[in-house]
Parts: structure tokens; C-alpha cells; sequence
């Protein structure tokens, strides 16, 4: 079945799921927005379902390859989030770990809008952050020092193909000057093992649902560092007031309103020691954003020489406190960095 075109592969699994009869017929209508899947509304007789399949290449300029064994990852990191936040995540229907395909629930999108579509409006919902915060935060605390969270999600192959080389080692290739300090990242990102981190902690996998925000695509799931989550979400945050310099100030408060809610929650190490490295990779994910594999697309050649050099100056003098980084974003730099 695996040359088989995406429709029959996807009518084949909900037959064999028992979702779809032998004689039925669904309406199948691909879904856009991410790199690394194919994606479907099925429409079924009493139902609607969202069938999710990994993609070998992800859909970007660059060579970008990537196990499909993430489609599993997902799915268990799906049963795992429900467990700990019932509701913050779509439920799983069913599972098919050899064809690399899964469904869930489809959430309308009139009923759980998508963050990062809200903040591009300029529209920055402070208390959407918190819940974010708040909710990141709490999936963290369940999985530390839980034996068998570290057991399902020793994906550390994984987590190096679709985030440490796409993210910190090609953006150092990007720029030979700060090569190593973004190999010293790679290493202790790589291997710091604390909590269960989605990964993509990203606006666009964030549904402001009725009940809260509900978070989808989690194929990089790990056990790892939990730094990484929130630097990958103030990121976001941080590019988005570059985008929208109006929206800044509130974008500011969003962001340590974010990061308060999460650090509420941090209790398998001493906080200041994992701002420390959210302050350390935050520089270097928003260089990656302009440099690396996967660029951001809302921002034009002005806006991203700005994340450019202001991030390389946080990479040559690294703040201390990921507030400090906050504060030198507020007021990106208006010269020309020198030459060094």
C-alpha cells in the first residue's frame, strides 16, 4: 500500500479500522498549514475525523528528511497529553503505527481558532498565553522523573533530525562566526533529559478552544529538555512583534505572562537554572527562523535582517535571565553590528 496514492492509503486505513464500510464512501478535503504531513478532513457518515500521515521530505525549500516512526511518537504523546489535560488535546479515534497513519477528532475551526491567525490579525490575547503557559507547564511536571514517560519517549534520534540539525546545527553552519556557540547548544539541548517536551510548541499548533488552548502536532516528542517548549513559544511571540511592532508591547506582556505561568509548575529543578537555558536557545531559535532550515514567511527582508542582528548580538553576549532577552528585543538595535 505504500505507493499507493494519499486518498486510497487513507480509505484503506478506515476500512481496516472499522470506521468507513466496505461499500461506503468519504469525502476526503487535504487540510494546509504544516511541513511535515499530510493532513485530511474525512467526512463520514455521523462523523468528521482528521487523518494525519508523516511525510519522508518535509515540504521546504531545503533537504529536510525525517523518520516517519514520528507518526507513532505523536500519537503516544496524544494519549499521554489527555491524560494529564483531558479536552486540551483532540482525542485519538484510531491507529495504524505500520502504514504511518493515525485519526482524531476534527475541531471546527469556527469553535477553536488558531492562534497564530489571531496574533497576525493583531489581535494578542494575554490570558491565551497564560492558559498556554500554564498548560505547557503542567504536561512538563507529569512526565519528570517518570519512568515510564522516559521510556516511551526516548526518541532522541528524532528530536536531532527534526529540531537540534534543522534548528541549531544548520543555523551554525549559516553563520561560521557563531558556529560553536551553537554546537555548545545543540550539545546541551541534546542532552538534557527532564521532561516529556513537545517540541513544536508553536502558534500555529495552538487552537484557542472553548475550554482552553488545545495543542496538535506533537511528532517531535521527547524526552528531553523542557526549556526548549518555551523558548520555541516566546520565539513566536518575539518575531511576531518584529512582524507587528504595534502589537510589541502587548506581544511583551504575553510572553511574561507565559513564562510566569510555566515557571508556577517547575519543580524538578531550580527555576533559575531553566530560564537560564530558555534565555541561551532563544537567540539562537529566532537566528534559525531567519537562517535556518525553516524560515518563518511573515517577515520581509528589513524585519529579518533585525532578527538577524539581534539575535547574533544575544549569541556573542549572552544575556543571563530570559527577561534580559525580553528587554534587549524590546529595543532591536538600530546600527550596523561591527565587525569582528
Amino acid at each position: 500500500m505504500t505507493g499507493a496514492d494519499p486518498r486510497t492509503r487513507v480509505l484503506a486505513f478506515l476500512r481496516r479500522q472499522g470506521l468507513l464500510g466496505d461499500a461506503a464512501d468519504a469525502h476526503l478535503e487535504p487540510l494546509t498549514g504544516g511541513v511535515s504531513s499530510d493532513l485530511w478532513r474525512v467526512d463520514l457518515p455521523g462523523q468528521t475525523l482528521c487523518v494525519k500521515s508523516a511525510l519522508a521530505q518535509l515540504n521546504v525549500a531545503q533537504e529536510w528528511r525525517a523518520p516517519l516512526s514520528r507518526n507513532r511518537v505523536e500519537y503516544d504523546w496524544l494519549r499521554f497529553a489527555a491524560g494529564v489535560a483531558p479536552g486540551q488535546v483532540p482525542i485519538v479515534v484510531a491507529d495504524d503505527p505500520d502504514a504511518g497513519l493515525f485519526a482524531m477528532e476534527f475541531l471546527p475551526p469556527q469553535d477553536y481558532p488558531v492562534w497564530k491567525y489571531q496574533l497576525l490579525a493583531g489581535h494578542v490575547d494575554v490570558q491565551a498565553a497564560q492558559a498556554v503557559g500554564d498548560l505547557v507547564g503542567r504536561l512538563h511536571a507529569a512526565s519528570a522523573r517518570d519512568p515510564e514517560s522516559i521510556a516511551r519517549f526516548a526518541t532522541d534520534d528524532n528530536f536531532q533530525a527534526l529540531r537540534i540539525e534543522p534548528y541549531l546545527r544548520s543555523t551554525g553552519r549559516a553563520h561560521p562566526d557563531l558556529q560553536q556557540r551553537f554546537a555548545t547548544l545543540a550539545s546541551v539541548t541534546a542532552g538534557t533529559h527532564l521532561a516529556v517536551v513537545h517540541g513544536d510548541i508553536s502558534p500555529k499548533n495552538i487552537l484557542l478552544g472553548p475550554h482552553g488552548p488545545v495543542l496538535l502536532d506533537a511528532e517531535c516528542a521527547w524526552y528531553g529538555d523542557p526549556a526548549f517548549d518555551v523558548a520555541f513559544c516566546l520565539n513566536h511571540l518575539l518575531l511576531k512583534s518584529v512582524a507587528l511592532p504595534h502589537c510589541a508591547p502587548a506581544l511583551r506582556i504575553a510572553a511574561d505572562a507565559l513564562l510566569d505561568a510555566h515557571r508556577d509548575h517547575v519543580t524538578w529543578e531550580p527555576p533559575q537554572r531553566l530560564d537560564e537555558r530558555v534565555a541561551a536557545l532563544l537567540p539562537a531559535l529566532a537566528l534559525a527562523r531567519v537562517d535556518g532550515t525553516s524560515p518563518v514567511e511573515y517577515l520581509d527582508a528589513d524585519q529579518q535582517e533585525v532578527v538577524r542582528r539581534t539575535a547574533r548580538a544575544l549569541l556573542r553576549a549572552p544575556a543571563t535571565t530570559t527577561r534580559d532577552v525580553l528587554d534587549s528585543w524590546a529595543i532591536p538595535a538600530r546600527t550596523k553590528e561591527p565587525t569582528p
